[in-house]
């Protein structure tokens, strides 16, 4: 058995947005020499998700908000408090909303390979999910197999 582990850092631009990362995994596999197996994409950061879902615009549109009603900005998040009230080292952002996004979307996503290609239907793609952006991050994708 095999194994390939490759980390990608990039910059997000706003708020809450869906990267397409389908493209980038792919090569990662092809780079990889993994025929057979899985490759695992992975977000240590605690405000973004890896999901996979339709690419098309009006969709994505929904996704956002979707994500907004059901974890509005504007609610009352204990984390915020939490910050101020402890002094404990903040960067500025009132991000209980961020946190609370994530959970729901989870860290991370495992696809077959087969043949050395993701095992996706034409109408599947990866996506990283900013939802406290803009800021610098980085996904990890693992390819374990034969």
């Amino acid at each position: 058995m095999k194994v390939y582990k490759q980390k990608i850092d990039f910059q997000t631009t706003t708020q809450i947005e869906f990267i397409d990362i389908t493209h980038q995994v792919e090569d990662i596999i092809e780079k990889s020499g993994i025929r057979e197996g899985q490759a695992l994409v992975f977000s240590q950061h605690t405000t973004s998700g890896i999901v996979i879902n339709h690419n098309e615009s009006m969709l994505i549109q929904d996704f956002m908000r979707t994500l907004y009603r059901i974890v509005p900005v504007s609610d009352r998040y204990s984390h915020d408090l939490f910050e101020l009230n402890r002094a404990t080292t903040s960067d500025g952002r009132s991000n209980g909303h961020s946190h609370c996004k994530a959970i729901l979307l989870g860290a991370s996503q495992t696809v077959p390979i087969e043949k050395g290609k993701m095992d996706l239907s034409e109408k599947q793609s990866i996506f990283f999910v900013e939802l406290d952006g803009s800021r610098k991050r980085d996904y990890i994708v693992q390819v374990i197999g034969l």
